[in-house]
């Protein structure tokens, strides 16, 4: 067997050694004669593996004992609900649009209050960051909300919106756990795991516990009050058991790795490789304001659909899988999440360069 380079932006690729890891315990997870897809959530076993899972996140973010870690389903999509459902108190709140699933969110909102638009990236599509030092921002709202990585288009908020006040809430799921961060700056920080963390089924959300509140929008469900899980500590009903297993296991390599800063390191060493490429070449191009780029995911075009095509096609070939641009977007995108190996990026950039060679006169 021959393990391609995965650069799909989500479900994405795992550390190997975690792949491995869970394969040894299949089966018998750590003597208990059974696997961890089939044992209770209610027993002991899975008990210390959910707790492990939540105590190594705390350790790697730091993040406060006044903020709740919970592990639910439905995603990151099912948040866009779920926050103004909890926590749109005054029916209004801002949103800062920088791409498709913020702007998901913010169409969302409009179904529970009234969803402000404080700045769009929209009219270059969504291809730079807006500048969110000195935003008009209406006193009476509940909470500005921010995706701090935009998955689709490839850019990062470099630096945190100035809320004047107000509760920050942010959509990390295709930066998780690639960096360093301040969880006090949040009031809820979450993300879809499937990107960065673990296999799909599985959204982290960390909210502060003054956000946890029995005073919800008429109508929210029982099961989409943070307050529900946070009480029964994320065992309300039965959680996704194996994907939090995985999660955890990633949670330890990253511990073992170094931690988050020693991750940030790696990850702007490897995009330095790719954007570096990307700058000086004659055919390829990066579509993202240079002091906007994503570490994680790289969008960039030939600027000819034909090619763009043939490229995708010969690097699949060539075992680089998954480098087909958003339907939106077009043209290529490598997601180089924690998981990625610099040398996949090497061998990337090196076919690349191949690629520009053979197709000079394209």
């Amino acid at each position: 067997m021959s393990r391609v380079y995965n650069f799909s932006a989500g479900p994405a690729v795992l550390p190997e050694e975690v792949l491995k890891e869970a394969a040894d315990e299949m089966l018998d997870y750590r003597g208990s004669g059974m696997s961890v897809m089939e044992m209770s959530h209610r027993s002991k076993v899975y008990d210390n593996i959910i707790k492990e899972a939540e105590q190594d996140l705390r350790d790697l973010m730091n993040i406060p004992d006044n903020y709740k870690v919970l592990f639910l389903q439905g995603g990151a999509s099912q948040q866009f609900a779920m926050i103004p459902m909890n926590l749109m108190k005054n029916r209004k709140a801002g949103y800062i649009v920088t791409g498709q699933w913020a702007k998901k969110a913010y169409q969302e909102a409009q179904i529970y209050g009234e969803a402000v638009k404080l700045a769009s990236s929209e009219d270059k599509t969504f291809s730079y960051i807006p500048d969110c030092s000195d935003l008009d921002i209406p006193d009476d709202l509940d909470y500005v909300y921010i995706c701090e990585n935009n998955t689709i288009y490839g850019t990062k908020y470099k630096k945190l919106p100035n809320t004047k006040g107000h509760t920050l809430v942010a959509d990390v799921s295709s930066c998780f756990l690639s960096e360093p961060v301040d969880v006090t700056k949040y009031g809820v920080i979450y993300g879809g795991v499937q990107k960065n963390v673990g296999p799909a089924g599985v959204v982290i959300v960390i909210i502060r516990e003054d956000l946890i509140t029995e005073d919800t929008l008429p109508g929210t469900p029982t099961m989409l009050k943070y307050k529900t899980h946070a009480d029964a500590d994320s065992l309300y009903n039965t959680p996704p058991c194996y994907g939090i297993y995985i999660c955890g296991k990633v949670f330890k390599w990253l511990k073992k790795m170094g931690g988050l800063s020693v991750m940030k390191e790696r990850n702007e060493e490897k995009a330095k490789i790719l954007y570096d490429f990307l700058d000086q070449s004659k055919l390829f191009h990066g579509t993202v304001v240079p002091e906007d780029r994503s570490l994680m995911n790289v969008p960039f075009v030939t600027g000819n659909e034909e090619l763009d095509a043939k490229f995708v096609k010969e690097a699949t070939a060539a075992g680089f899988v998954n480098l087909k641009g958003h339907r939106t977007v077009g043209g290529m995108r490598a997601s180089i999440y924690n998981a990625m190996p610099k040398e996949g990026v090497e061998k990337l950039v090196a076919f690349m360069k191949k690629f520009e060679e053979e197709n000079a006169n394209a």
